[in-house]
């Protein structure tokens, strides 16, 4: 998603860099760019709707310091409303349970879902001490298996067989 709004803001906010100040319609410009990017990346309509809001009530008529160029000022505008709808705060894993502790990780394909665990499963291990295995139950999509498979090769962290077959309710 960041990579996707960085290349669609870039071309517009290269048109700001030589205003004094953030008209509304240099702001209505750059965000359309950031709705179409957020609703590409499935974020729900009315998050969107609530982020553009508050970006355009904060971006539009602010002042643009001397160091700073409108294009930065609506960069900054985007970074802190992405900081305060996504959450400030770390939060730690709760691993306070009886084992096994499990975490299931849910999203698009193509999300960065395999990546991720894999990561944290490096993390729980080596930072933290823990005992972890990883499982890739995606059946329709053999290659997350492989994914997986390779990513607890290359960190050292258990992964459970690849399961071959169909899903229960699969019609043969």
């Amino acid at each position: 998603m960041f990579e996707s709004l960085t290349g669609r803001l870039g071309d517009v906010l290269g048109r700001l860099t030589k205003r004094g100040a953030l008209t509304e319609a240099d702001v209505t410009e750059a965000l359309r760019e950031v709705r179409v990017a957020l609703l590409e990346a499935d974020v729900a309509l009315p998050v969107v709707k609530s982020f553009i809001k508050r970006v355009k009530t904060r971006a539009v008529g602010t002042e643009v310091l001397k160091s700073v160029n409108p294009a930065q000022m609506v960069i900054k505008v985007v970074h802190d409303q992405l900081i305060e709808m996504l959450g400030s705060e770390q939060q730690e894993l709760n691993l306070v349970a009886v084992p096994p502790v499990v975490y299931m990780m849910v999203g698009l394909q193509g999300s960065g879902k395999t990546t991720s665990t894999a990561k944290i499963a490096k993390w729980l291990t080596e930072k933290q001490g823990k005992k972890v295995m990883m499982a890739s139950l995606d059946v329709r999509r053999p290659a997350a298996q492989e994914q997986l498979k390779i990513l607890g090769e290359q960190t050292n962290v258990a992964t459970l067989p690849i399961i071959e077959g169909q899903m229960p309710g699969d019609i043969a």
